[in-house]
């Protein structure tokens, strides 16, 4: 292996590392994107390097994207890494933000055959969507009673929705992250995702960004239906 071939997959990934666009569109980083499709050498390291960390890299729209594989604990998050980034203490709170993402993701993608049919969203639409979806889970969450639910249940996160209100007198303006509100917890989320550079906030329009879309449809390509299992489904999604 020549030393130019891996001093410039090491320049890729440390550009990819510390979260820089490499992209053709990027003018910082074109000349390690061009490196990358042009040198097959360069490509090989580069690839192998970010596996064996544990990391998956994705390619889309002429641009390349690094994410963390399942159980990655240096670059990847625990649940606890969520809950103190988010302010949480409870694991229902923690299940509720990822409820919220996972309708998030499907208001652009139902399947693989569906990729991004809308061009943003907002709020108020997200709010929309978890309690359709949570009203079809549980039709009668009164009969219910907090000490029989799994605190990672449906049953769970629908009570805990039900009792929020819409928005409280402090998020009014939608500007305000909280536990407080259904509003308060959807912006927690879209904070989160923005601050992982998945999505961009324009005048309360929520744009989901080059990187969202790699991870997103690569995801549905390798994995499918997993994370509607695991939160409890019982077939593709």
């Amino acid at each position: 292996m020549e030393d130019r071939s891996l001093d410039k997959a090491l320049d890729i990934y440390a550009a990819l590392i510390t979260g820089q666009e490499v992209s053709r569109s990027n003018p910082e980083t074109r000349d390690l994107y061009e490196e990358f499709y042009s040198n097959a050498a360069v490509y090989d390291v580069t690839v192998k390097l970010i596996k064996k960390l544990n990391l998956c890299i994705y390619e889309y729209n002429d641009g390349i994207y690094i994410t963390a594989e399942e159980g990655n604990r240096i670059f990847g998050y625990t649940n606890d890494d969520v809950k103190h980034k988010l302010g949480l203490r409870l694991n229902k709170e923690l299940y509720m933000v990822y409820f919220i993402m996972y309708n998030v993701l499907l208001m652009f993608y139902q399947d693989s055959a569906s990729y991004q049919v809308k061009e943003y969203i907002k709020l108020e639409d997200v709010m929309e969507q978890v309690s359709n979806y949570l009203s079809q889970i549980t039709s009668d969450l009164s009969v219910y009673s907090m000490d029989e639910l799994e605190e990672d249940s449906f049953k769970t996160i629908a009570l805990l929705w039900d009792e929020l209100p819409a928005v409280t007198s402090e998020d009014k303006d939608k500007n305000r992250a909280s536990k407080a509100s259904r509003t308060g917890y959807v912006k927690l989320c879209f904070n989160f995702l923005i601050s992982q550079k998945l999505f961009l906030d324009v005048e309360d329009r929520y744009y989901p960004t080059d990187r969202f879309k790699a991870v997103v449809e690569n995801y549905f390509e390798e994995y499918k239906g997993r994370i509607y299992r695991v939160l409890g489904g019982e077939s593709d999604a």
